[in-house]
């Protein structure tokens, strides 16, 4: 057994389908609401139905404000090194450290020839890589004077280096091979295979030869990050994730301690695999793992939607909603909250489980961020009222809003918030409010009142954007924006609020679908 003490990583592998493009950018919405990490994206330049992949990567990097980003892989037989560095290291400037690099040695080789690229035997191939990661290296080492790489692929003589990426981008590179695996374990961060290409049962044979060479480089087999792109399963006998999300948290957690998988991308383009993924798949492989870790037993948590059953035990207290607590900041308000109905569940109220709470508890995290985000939102308007200030004294403001005063990346900043709302409520609209009508059916009047407030927010959302409409077209308009951020404020809070009050029983009843 081999865990090699990674801190674990969820995201999705979505298909840049360059025919749906605002359902591409919906999923990868769709995963940071999840609560996961990552969005990766394959590379296939030559594939006339898929979108660029670094053009689409920049595009959700605009769009969500936590999730990290990288290829999967990138196809380097199409893609210079030294510009493949720059890119990705301003993509990691421009989003604030949220970047890795996923890189290929390259396939399909009759359609690369076609699209230009070089024609490469196995070998060539893979001593491409290995002068691609030397002149990547090399670029963003800003310490140096110049690049110099004299490869026979790949000759970069006296470049300057630059820019430098905001973080340590991690090099994960795709590797099935032997001659791949051993170039992982000496130069890379990580090791990004597919499930469909190495099957579980052969996992352990490659991770020894990455294990074997790092070694022999002088490197602890820990400084890899074992990576994996996972599936469901197609058929019976396929390689893939079979069984209930528990089952999956099983299949999961034994890929971590047996051959130290840490970071699991989940092949799909199935809104409903990305909600239970990260609702329900991800919270429960890190509870298995951390009880192993800590020589522990652990149980796996039931199905959201399981019946109660009188022999549970209460082992954890029910979650409290977030009280409103009635200050508003504008002079009108988006609706009257004495006309919201009254609910109350008959029955008697069962204990929480574990489960159960890490249920409701997701509901108030992401309310938690909104609350957050309207937080700093309030904090930038004030400084841009104040006067521009340079990027340091920002900083020391703002923590970690790394924004530079003004009224552009206010509005950046205004309209991906309003993204994030949008998509948190499409969520609710389209998924767990038509779960909730079916399974308890006298909250009907409470989820048709949401839905009203839902349309409320968004004219208020629209009222926001005009103002900044306005902000750009002069100064006067920062006092109307003040008030439709003012009102944005109060709208939230109070739906939030109740909306908490009145759903986070029935979501650890019934679950989010």
């Amino acid at each position: 057994m081999t865990d090699y003490g990674h801190d674990l990583q969820f995201g999705t592998f979505l298909t840049p389908d360059a025919a749906a493009p605002d359902r591409v950018l919906e999923l990868a919405s769709l995963t940071e609401v999840a609560g996961l990490e990552l969005v990766t994206v394959q590379d296939h330049p030559y594939q006339a139905r898929f979108l660029d992949v670094f053009a689409l990567l920049a595009t959700v990097l605009a769009r969500t404000s936590s999730l990290r980003v990288a290829p999967n892989v990138a196809s380097l037989p199409l893609r210079p090194p030294f510009v493949l560095a720059k890119t990705v290291a301003s993509l990691d400037l421009l989003s604030r450290g949220r970047v890795e690099l996923g890189l290929g040695a390259g396939a399909f080789w009759d359609a690369i020839a076609a699209a230009g690229g070089d024609r490469r035997s196995p070998g060539e191939a893979v001593a491409a890589l290995e002068e691609a990661i030397a002149v990547v290296r090399g670029a963003w080492d800003t310490t140096q004077r110049s690049v110099r790489v004299a490869g026979e692929h790949y000759q970069v003589q006296g470049v300057h280096p630059g820019p430098a990426p905001a973080h340590p981008v991690e090099i994960w590179l795709g590797a099935i091979g032997p001659r791949m695996l051993a170039l992982t374990g000496r130069l890379a961060d990580g090791w990004l295979p597919s499930m469909a290409y190495v099957p579980p049962q052969t996992l352990a044979e490659r991770n020894g030869r990455i294990d074997e060479a790092a070694l022999a480089a002088g490197r602890e087999p820990a400084a890899i990050r074992r990576l994996y792109n996972v599936n469901p399963a197609a058929g019976a006998g396929e390689p893939g994730l079979v069984g209930s999300a528990a089952d999956w948290a099983e299949q999961l957690a034994g890929l971590t301690l047996e051959h130290g998988i840490s970071t699991f991308l989940l092949a799909t383009d199935d809104p409903d695999e990305v909600r239970r993924f990260g609702a329900e798949v991800a919270p429960a492989v890190r509870q298995l793992v951390d009880a192993a870790r800590a020589g522990s037993p652990a149980m796996v948590p039931e199905p959201a939607a399981a019946a109660p059953s009188p022999e549970r035990v209460a082992v954890s207290r029910a979650v409290r909603p977030t009280p409103d607590d009635g200050r508003r900041r504008a002079d009108r308000a988006p609706w009257d909250e004495r006309t919201r109905p009254a609910y109350r569940f008959e029955g008697p109220e069962p204990a929480w489980t574990d489960h159960e709470r890490a249920t409701a508890q997701h509901l108030v995290d992401v309310h938690d961020h909104l609350r957050a985000e309207l937080e700093q939102l309030h904090a930038l308007i004030g400084q841009v009222e104040a006067g521009s200030v340079d990027a340091g004294r920002a900083r020391s403001l703002i923590n970690e809003m790394t924004m530079r005063q003004n009224n552009w990346t206010l509005g950046a900043y205004c309209e991906s918030y309003c993204r994030v709302v949008t998509t948190h409520h499409t969520i609710e609209d389209t998924s767990m409010f038509p779960h909730l009508r079916s399974r308890e059916p006298g909250l009907a009047p409470v989820v048709d009142r949401l839905e009203e407030e839902h349309l409320v927010i968004a004219r208020v959302l629209d009222e926001v954007d005009r103002a900044l409409v306005a902000v750009v077209s002069g100064p006067d308009g920062l006092p109307e924006l003040r008030r439709a951020v003012d009102l944005l404020d109060d709208t939230m809070r109070s739906h939030l609020a109740w909306e908490e009050s009145v759903l986070l029983a029935p979501l650890a009843r019934h679950g989010f679908h």
